[in-house]
């Protein structure tokens, strides 16, 4: 089910919502646990026993662990029993096949291929099963005894299919007591719409002109940068659509998730981009793999090689092709380079060319990301830099962009902190300029809604681009 969908918006959400707010207290986690598992049924529902298996393995092993707190080196065996059981299950439901594939490639005893199906959101709710039991391994928290509560913190629907990666931590004192109220409410479905607004007005429409360009036949060099900048627009607006959505469906539950998305694409450098772009999972890896290998405090090679691992691992997490491989190991080339070659010199440099440096590459990376053949991407970056016989500038470059230039206007303005230093300067001014602010914002809200459910009724299924990862 796709939080952009007429099923979703017309029929779960006031369903769960009427429910939800009727029932008293701690009731509320069961309306909560139950509709979530009907989420993650309606698309997958043969794969929500494994994803309870993995809650109830990590919750098993909390309690373990804190039976065993006065015996420091027995309670590394249920650490590692439940770290292998859950990144086993990740590797083998995620990379067998490309495993296979590459025995393949590399010998002479074929083996077919397994063809298991990805579950979804896998990639997600493992890294959060993942964080809690090392948490309580380091004592950072205090397991969960109330395996229903733990089972609602890995599985609510907001946040189960793409994120934000929610630690333990985050929402344990909030699955025991939290408030609910009007306030809460609006200021989350006031975010939960503008998530909807961005993904079904601006990704949807980058998304088509990305796949027009795609397929076409001759392009120039200048549509052919068009092209995975609508890519680069589709996935930022898409995913961050999605973050907006689940956080503030979060926030109408009385939960408070956090920030995944801090205007990347308005980064001056690769280092800023990365502090701003998917901030839990870079959290999550510099947490749980950076500084457990030393992060930067065991010399300048073994600083390299944490850092490499885990680009390559960041790279491989998001999905099982060597496109998303190179796609890591390229961002920690120039994150190793910046810190060590050209970083000092870059911040002499104006902020507008910082900003181009770094939109540069990260638009070349998500170009290395968008294609999983390698072929389909050996063939459309020559069209880059004119080395595959096509021209710098064709007469279709005018058909693309015309077509979708007010998408594309749209989502270059909002793509830097436009809207936070609006709300800024209206807060300074006086309270008539204030209402009349709200009135506007409401008539537009409303326009808004009505354009986004008229291009879902129009448009076929799309769901969000992090549903495959």
């Amino acid at each position: 089910m796709v939080f952009s969908s007429i099923t979703f918006l017309f029929f779960f959400l006031p369903a769960f919502l009427i429910l939800y707010y009727l029932v008293p207290g701690r009731a509320k986690n069961v309306v909560l646990l139950v509709f979530s598992l009907i989420f993650y049924a309606w698309g997958e529902p043969k794969y929500i026993f494994l994803m309870m298996f993995s809650s109830m393995v990590d919750y098993l092993d909390g309690l373990a662990l804190n039976a065993l707190h006065a015996h420091p080196k027995m309670r590394k065996l249920p650490l590692a029993a439940a770290l292998i059981i859950n990144l086993g299950l990740l590797a083998y439901f995620k990379y067998a096949d490309f495993a296979v594939g590459i025995w393949n490639s590399l010998t002479p005893w074929d083996r077919e291929l397994p063809g298991v199906a990805l579950p979804i959101g896998i990639s997600f709710y493992t890294f959060q099963t993942v964080s809690y039991s090392i948490d309580v391994y380091k004592e950072r928290i205090k397991p969960e005894k109330n395996y229903f509560d733990y089972l609602t913190y890995v599985c609510m629907f907001p946040q189960l299919i793409a994120g934000p990666i929610v630690r333990f931590s985050t929402v344990q004192q909030e699955l025991k007591d939290r408030k609910v109220c009007e306030s809460g409410f609006v200021k989350g479905f006031r975010r939960f719409l503008t998530g909807l607004f961005r993904k079904v007005l601006i990704a949807d429409q980058c998304g088509a002109l990305w796949e027009g360009i795609r397929t076409a036949g001759n392009i120039s060099a200048v549509t052919a940068w068009l092209g995975i900048l609508a890519f680069t627009l589709q996935l930022y607006f898409d995913f961050s659509a999605y973050s907006d959505m689940a956080i503030g469906l979060g926030e109408m539950l009385g939960f408070h998730f956090p920030e995944n998305f801090l205007y990347p694409l308005s980064a001056t450098s690769i280092t800023d981009f990365w502090r701003k772009w998917h901030i839990s999972l870079s959290s999550w890896f510099r947490d749980y793999v950076y500084i457990p290998l030393g992060g930067n405090r065991a010399g300048t090679l073994k600083h390299l090689r944490n850092m490499f691992a885990v680009w390559f691992l960041t790279g491989l997490w998001h999905g099982a092709s060597w496109n998303f491989v190179l796609w890591g190991l390229y961002h920690g080339v120039l994150l190793t380079l910046e810190k060590y070659v050209w970083g000092k010199g870059l911040k002499k440099l104006p902020k507008l060319l910082q900003h181009l440096y770094a939109i540069v590459i990260v638009v070349v990376g998500f170009g290395i990301f968008t294609f999983d053949d390698l072929g389909e991407l050996a063939l459309y970056f020559p069209k880059l830099i004119c080395a595959a016989g096509n021209p710098f500038l064709g007469p279709e470059l005018i058909w693309h962009a015309g077509n979708y230039l007010p998408f594309l206007l749209a989502a270059f303005i909002l793509s830097f902190p436009v809207y936070p230093a609006f709300k800024e300067k209206l807060g300074k001014a006086d309270v008539h300029r204030r209402n009349l602010a709200e009135i506007l914002g409401v008539l537009a809200t409303v326009a808004l809604f009505v354009l986004a459910l008229s291009s879902m009724v129009r448009d076929s299924y799309s769901p969000f681009l992090y549903f495959r990862f």
